[in-house]
């Protein structure tokens, strides 16, 4: 009889472990520069390389919204096209170029970009939300990376995708603060 008992409280246990591994997020995050100024960041187009049509732009308006709330006031975005998915593609090199030049041309420090590798609900009974993103901080003068954050993140089955995207995009850019000076 106890050993049934045992069996019935560590099942429980070994559930509830289930449970949380099943909302898992990865991120490997750098140290960011320090940031002067609110007027030095613009927001370039983020890659999509998913199925997901415009997970790019899905992902880059969640991200200037997260910055506005950081200190980041007057964020400048660049233009964008008709074409939603700008970096992707074999034309990556050439519109990165171009959006770099738009950056200095609009006086700009830095600049922050990426790619989305993931935007979707996972196939399945639950069909729980997964994300994966990775974010690159730019310097506009040299067009050097000087920071990078990468991570991905599933929520659970009544999770919204966006929900879950914010939550990863928010840990990401957590580096990124506005210094006074």
């Amino acid at each position: 009889m106890k050993i049934l008992e045992f069996g019935k409280r560590y099942k429980w246990g070994a559930l509830l472990l289930v449970a949380v591994l099943s909302a898992c997020t990865s991120m490997a995050v750098g140290t960011a520069p320090p940031m002067v100024g609110a007027d030095s960041l613009v927001v370039l187009p983020i890659a999509n390389y998913t199925e997901t049509p415009d997970a790019g732009h899905r992902a880059q308006s969640i991200a200037q919204s997260i910055l506005q709330q950081r200190g980041f006031r007057t964020l400048q975005e660049y233009p964008r096209s008709g074409d939603a998915d700008l970096l992707a593609g074999n034309q990556s090199d050439q519109a990165k170029k171009q959006a770099i030049d738009w950056a200095r041309s609009v006086g700009a420090r830095y600049a922050l970009t990426g790619s989305v590798q993931e935007w979707r609900y996972k196939v399945g009974l639950d069909g729980e939300p997964a994300v994966g993103l990775t974010f690159n901080l730019l310097d506009v003068d040299s067009g050097a990376i000087i920071w990078s954050a990468t991570g991905s993140r599933s929520g659970w089955s009544r999770s919204s995708l966006a929900g879950v995207g914010q939550t990863l995009i928010q840990q990401l850019l957590a580096p990124l603060v506005v210094q006074k000076g």
